[in-house]
């Protein structure tokens, strides 16, 4: 499997996440939102861990420094981290919930260009062959294969 087909997937799982978050955020205590943005941290965070270290790392030699999408890319994912940080730190619930929907926002948003614009530049500067081994790669970290 390609990389970006298994990141694809992993946007499947976080959309639903992002949706079911959505819908019940107006009626959440500080206390479900907090943890709504521990789950999100985690799923989020470990996403974007995953994207910079194979994705992102095998493109930069490929891509002209002045293209910038990388940059982007992972700027985006600093601001995802740290409006994780500032919900948990958050001491009421209109800040927190405000908080919250801001990291749907943004990820809805930083999934979209991925899907649209960077997956298809890994593919063309890649190829296939590049994008399964480090589909193989990503299994190996996702899944931990037993000894």
């Amino acid at each position: 499997m390609k990389i970006t087909d298994a990141l694809l997937g992993e946007h499947a799982v976080l959309y639903r996440l992002l949706d079911h978050g959505s819908r019940s955020l107006r009626s959440w205590k500080l206390p479900q939102v907090r943890a709504g943005g521990e789950m999100l941290a985690a799923a989020l965070l470990g996403h974007a861990r995953l994207e910079d270290e194979l994705l992102f790392t095998a493109l930069e030699p490929q891509l002209p420094p002045r293209l910038g999408i990388l940059a982007a890319m992972r700027e985006e994912h600093e601001q995802i981290e740290g409006t994780l940080v500032q919900l948990a730190e958050a001491k009421d619930v209109e800040t927190a919930r405000s908080l919250f929907a801001q990291t749907i926002d943004v990820s809805r948003l930083h999934f979209a260009k991925e899907e649209q614009v960077l997956f298809l530049l890994a593919a063309r500067c890649l190829g296939v062959e590049r994008l399964e081994e480090l589909g193989r790669t990503w299994s190996g970290i996702a899944v931990p294969v037993p000894d």
